[in-house]
């Protein structure tokens, strides 16, 4: 059967929606869009890796063909009014959660696929290479050969390995390393030791994609700021990338509460290992993408301008092209063209210094 555009994205749009896209800024670019990995990425591996790597499947059917092939994905930026987009993996997503040995052979797979995909339209496509962190001088080693690549910062797995916390000491070489060469450190949803390694149904399988979900990346984000990761590393900057954004201002509001009531004015609290508001370490240090998120368009009003980053998600299941101009429209659409500017093109260009690369 063949699809229509509109059925392709899964989402309706009123005639509504489409008044309010008029109202949207002419450049938009997305902060997170993902391809599909072609089913042979990984043949040049050996046998003993590709036996234990998660391997794209051989076709993903009704989805956009621009997934994998860069110069279908070109046209469909232009019928969706996408001036450039920041991409990242889908299947190689899972490997987060695989072996040292794995991790490393598919990442680096990937990420000169990756890098040759982008060459098609190197002012449109921008794309977040993949790091393993177990070994975190080789980590380093793989984002500076991918920033010679063309590719941007470097993405690792936002639920880490429990015996390697955020926490921990161990990523101190990759934050040092990544705040002095100015590539920010991303954490997309469903990377590493998260709930998705155990499929559920029902009750449960909501509980995950909502509950559990924000809640890793929730701790993700209370772990950096609470361990001190930003006073050891004052030029650091991280992406939590789609999480949504609705939850962020209650999460900050109350850490503040708690900073403030444990500590007295002018005096650090000595157990804690942060001196200021969380919210103004996060102001300072953390981006966030957004998608359809209702909830935290209202509060763009009063937080997170400067912060927050919208994405498309084209081309899986929840993305909104090819109506991401309405979508836009919807969420947005009352809110100063400047700032709107900055949501949607501005906060991208300036995080990833692509003014002269656009």
């Amino acid at each position: 059967m063949t699809m229509t555009i509109d059925q392709m994205s899964a989402r309706y749009v009123d005639p509504k929606m489409k008044e309010a896209a008029a109202k949207i800024p002419s450049r938009i670019v997305s902060a997170d869009d993902h391809v599909f990995e072609p089913h042979d990425l990984f043949k040049s591996l050996p046998q003993h890796i590709r036996d234990r790597a998660v391997n794209p499947p051989l076709e993903t059917a009704n989805r956009p063909k621009g997934g994998l092939d860069p110069k279908l994905r070109v046209p469909d930026m232009d019928l969706d009014g996408i001036s450039a987009a920041v991409l990242y993996p889908t299947y190689v997503l899972r490997q987060f959660a695989a072996e040292q040995d794995v991790q490393e052979a598919c990442f680096r797979a990937y990420n000169d696929w990756i890098a040759e995909y982008c060459k098609t339209a190197p002012k449109r496509l921008f794309s977040i290479p993949c790091l393993s962190v177990y070994d975190v001088k080789g980590a380093i080693k793989e984002m500076q050969r991918c920033h010679d690549l063309g590719l941007l910062g470097g993405m690792i797995w936002q639920v880490p390995d429990p015996k390697l916390p955020l926490t921990s000491t161990h990523y101190d070489p990759l934050w040092a390393a990544a705040a002095e060469m100015g590539f920010p450190i991303h954490l997309h949803i469903l990377t590493g030791h998260n709930y998705k390694r155990h499929e559920a149904k029902g009750m449960e399988k909501i509980r995950g994609s909502v509950n559990i979900k924000t809640n890793d990346a929730v701790t993700s984000i209370y772990d950096l700021i609470w361990s001190g990761v930003f006073s050891r590393h004052p030029k650091l900057k991280v992406v939590m990338v789609e999480a949504e954004i609705g939850w962020m201002p209650f999460m900050l509001q109350q850490w503040d509460y708690y900073y403030k009531r444990n500590t007295k004015p002018g005096h650090p609290n000595e157990d804690f290992l942060i001196d200021r508001l969380p919210s103004e370490i996060f102001k300072d240090h953390v981006w966030a993408t957004f998608m359809d998120d209702v909830v935290g368009a209202h509060m763009l009003k009063v937080w997170g301008a400067d912060n927050c980053m919208w994405s498309s998600d084209y081309p899986h299941g929840n993305m909104t092209w090819p109506n991401s101009r309405a979508f836009l429209g919807r969420m947005i659409g009352d809110l100063p063209l400047e700032t709107q500017k900055r949501l949607v093109c501005d906060n991208v260009v300036e995080l990833y210094r692509l003014q002269d690369r656009l």
